[in-house]
């Protein structure tokens, strides 16, 4: 027998009656702290820097407590075993039924050092060497744990007022909700999202950058739109792409899979990712309206 699970509501039926737990880990500077802020705004109790070995024990302590439904920890890299104990941990708490929901944030590399460099703070596993020899350590240990988790978070373009928006959106709402979809438009020469779970590329279509008239224009524009969706192989590339989609999410609904990041590039992000990001999301809608675009490079160049 499984137990029900509805993450960003107090109905929660887990073994035992057991409250709802989610664990915040990730990256050092990756925003841990704002995320957890976000939870407690919501009505959460949150208990930060908690060692792993200490999760069913709180988790206990919350049974015992009826005013405190539902609980969060923040746990992160405190020594070399880190990732064995959060593991053991997150086995525990699956053993009694707690289930818990593994949020792990992340960000680039550039993004980690920029933001130690701001606040003059080493990295706590840089130990004698720079930071970026901390921030390959963290990832090291923490690579098996990004794995297993449930949503994981890319903060490298958020601030913290996006952050805070994104946690609410996944914990704030009540509501019983299908699959959430996140599509992100954005340009190869960039990188790729590291937090996609699908990547479509979209430079197989001509490229409006080379056509004076659109060069300056972006992929909301109606003229860039034309051009791409008008296109041959377009149509026939969206409705067999969006008809894959359909299964796919299907399947992640029936499996529990609440976040979906679908990634659409081209090569600047500028023009033909944008429009068929939009393009995808429209069709996408009537079935799923949890359905969200972003255009991470749209403004880049």
């Amino acid at each position: 027998m499984e137990a029900s699970r509805q993450i960003g509501g107090s109905q929660v039926d887990h073994y035992g009656g057991a409250p709802e737990i989610v664990i915040i880990t990730g990256m050092s500077g990756a925003g841990r702290s704002t995320a957890a802020k976000s939870l407690e705004d919501l009505d959460w109790f949150v208990a930060d820097n908690l060692p792993p070995a200490m999760l069913v024990m709180m988790l206990d302590l919350a049974r015992r407590a009826s005013a405190v439904p539902q609980v969060a920890a923040v746990v992160d890299v405190r020594s070399r075993a880190f990732s064995t104990d959060l593991k053991s941990a997150l086995a525990e708490l699956e053993a009694i039924g707690a289930h818990p929901f593994v949020v792990f944030l992340e960000a680039s590399d550039e993004t980690l050092v920029r933001r130690f460099d701001n606040v003059r703070r080493p990295h706590p596993l840089q130990e004698n060497g720079r930071v970026i020899d901390g921030i390959a350590a963290e990832r090291d240990q923490l690579y098996g744990i990004r794995e297993q988790a449930d949503l994981v978070l890319d903060t490298s373009a958020l601030n913290l007022h996006e952050l805070r928006a994104r946690m609410r959106d996944v914990f704030g709402n009540g509501q019983e909700t299908a699959v959430r979809v996140t599509i992100v438009s954005f340009g190869y020469k960039y990188g790729l999202p590291v937090d996609a779970d699908m990547v479509v590329d979209c430079r197989f279509l001509p490229n409006p950058h080379w056509v004076p008239e659109l060069a300056p224009l972006t992929g909301q524009d109606a003229a860039v739109r034309g051009y791409v969706l008008g296109q041959p192989g377009a149509a026939e590339f969206l409705r067999a792409y969006v008809e894959a989609l359909e299964i796919a999410l299907s399947g992640y609904d029936k499996s529990g899979k609440h976040f979906v990041t679908l990634a659409v590039g081209c090569t600047g992000g500028k023009h033909r990712s944008v429009a068929i990001s939009e393009e995808i999301a429209a069709r996408l809608a009537e079935n799923w309206p949890e359905v969200q675009v972003s255009h991470r490079d749209l403004g880049r160049e």
